[in-house]
């Protein structure tokens, strides 16, 4: 087995160390061919998709206009032998669905979506309603995922 193989994680584990985020770094590839990295907070879905919701006309969606694919990270650890990471690799949908952007910014601020209560969710809307009305969906699949957990190691390197 090979060290790639014994730092691996799993499909759960995976999931586990997204969900543990706040914020997923989303690099597009930017003018000039530079990549364009920027820390966003993120929801993910069940079929493991990922969805942030950023202003119409910033740079990341002018890039994903542009050339769709984007590489996601998130990383932790500040010793080798902590040091833990999901790379995400997929192409970027812009999705323009105002109920989609509530959802996304509700989700990545830590709340599990609308209220059940019909009248408070409408009140929900309605303090939402400035920002939202600003901003699509960034919508991403994964096509390829690579992980690392230097834990997995045991202290020998």
């Amino acid at each position: 087995m090979s060290r790639r193989d014994v730092i691996r994680m799993s499909d759960d584990e995976i999931a586990d160390f997204i969900d543990a985020q706040k914020t997923l770094t989303i690099v597009s590839n930017g003018v000039g061919g530079f990549p364009h990295p920027m820390p966003m907070w993120f929801a993910r879905d069940a079929d493991g998709s990922i969805r942030k919701a950023t202003y119409r006309t910033c740079q990341k969606i002018k890039n994903i206009q542009r050339d769709p694919k984007v590489t996601l990270l998130a990383e932790t650890g500040t010793e080798y032998a902590q040091l833990m990471g999901v790379v995400i690799y997929g192409e970027a949908e812009i999705v323009d669905d105002y109920d989609l952007v509530i959802d996304t910014l509700l989700r990545a601020g830590g709340a599990t979506g609308l209220p059940n209560d019909p009248e408070e969710a409408a009140k929900v809307r309605e303090s939402m309603h400035g920002t939202a009305s600003k901003r699509y969906v960034i919508h991403i699949r994964p096509q390829r995922i690579v992980s690392w957990n230097h834990a997995k190691l045991k202290g020998t390197y």
